[in-house]
């Protein structure tokens, strides 16, 4: 029989290959730790400090559009807190996982989409012709734009989150007697699987966080793809059917190309772009409300995920079985 020391190192390095690097005692421990000690305070602290240093002195500069420090703070902040989350609490991992697991599982995302596309296109596409919208949207300054992209974004990442815990509490219920050996077929944790004879314990917070995470990133990166997909057919309908003289008399000014770099060699009006950019993420935040609250889809969506979640909870309970279940008597 494998030694139980080599099956944890096999099953520690299963969990980093599959984005779970909380499961793992060491580094579920450093980043409690981290949390829950003072130095977090003082890593945000310095995160705030520096990102408003950076609006103030942005702002400074182009005081007549305040607005313009306010969107570089923002961007600072959520840059060096990215950079932070990515290294010191190994969120890359997660992320990582998820944009691999996204992208070999293409072909199942369509059937998917396909609920909420006719809705939501018919929706948009009404917008989209609208000269309201039109005022909105194309006559933004371009970093208030992106300051709307980033508003829609944290209110789709707190629907998920509002949601997603219940998902990862339903599989911890579901992996139970049995299923325990039978989700930890192919995986380092298989041959111990058999010997394990309690019941599985609930999930550590910073595990069920983990797979909260994973959850998140994975939907995530389907939302960005849709909004992707979405803002090239904008584009493309608009470049179509809305000609320049529409643009004018909807807003009022004249039609205006991209900045230089980018207007030589990309066909599109500013009008057209920001149009796009802004009902694009509307489109994003529309879909993740969608996603959440529409149980036939949430039950599409999480039966491909199940498995993988009762497989983590499953090899995780014989890797914290490990020490009682196959010590040598």
């Amino acid at each position: 029989m494998t030694a139980p020391a080599d099956t944890r190192a096999r099953i520690e390095a299963w969990f980093d290959d599959h984005g779970l690097p909380y499961f793992t005692g060491d580094h579920a421990d450093t980043v409690e730790g981290w949390l829950s000690s003072k130095r977090i305070v003082a890593a945000l602290v310095l995160i705030i400090a520096v990102s408003i240093a950076a609006g103030v002195a942005v702002g400074a500069v182009w005081a007549e559009q305040g607005s313009v420090g306010t969107f570089v703070g923002v961007v600072v902040f959520l840059a060096l807190l990215g950079l932070f989350a990515g290294r010191l609490l190994r969120m890359g991992t997660m992320l990582r996982w998820a944009a691999r697991r996204t992208f070999g599982s293409l072909g199942l995302m369509f059937p998917l989409l396909t609920r909420a596309l006719p809705l939501l296109l018919l929706a948009v596409t009404f917008l989209f012709i609208n000269a309201e919208v039109w005022q909105v949207a194309a006559l933004m300054s371009r970093h208030v734009l992106w300051l709307a992209v980033l508003f829609f974004a944290a209110i789709a990442v707190v629907f998920l989150l509002a949601r997603l815990p219940e998902e990862v509490r339903q599989v911890e219920r579901d992996v139970v007697g049995p299923r325990v050996a039978e989700r930890c077929v192919g995986t380092p944790a298989e041959d111990a699987a058999r010997s394990v004879t309690t019941e599985p314990a609930d999930l550590p917070r910073f595990a069920r966080a983990n797979l909260v995470l994973v959850l998140l990133f994975n939907q995530a990166i389907q939302v960005l793809l849709l909004t992707l997909g979405l803002f090239a057919f904008f584009v493309v309908f608009g470049s179509l059917t809305i000609p320049d003289g529409t643009v004018e008399a909807w807003t009022g000014e004249g039609v205006t190309t991209l900045p230089s770099s980018l207007g030589q060699h990309i066909p599109l009006t500013n009008e057209l772009f920001q149009v796009a950019v802004f009902l694009a993420a509307f489109s994003g935040l529309y879909f993740t409300v969608y996603a959440v609250t529409d149980e036939t889809y949430r039950s599409q969506f999480f039966a491909g995920l199940s498995a993988e979640l009762e497989q983590a909870v499953a090899v995780n309970a014989v890797y914290v079985s490990l020490p009682h279940e196959m010590s040598p008597h």
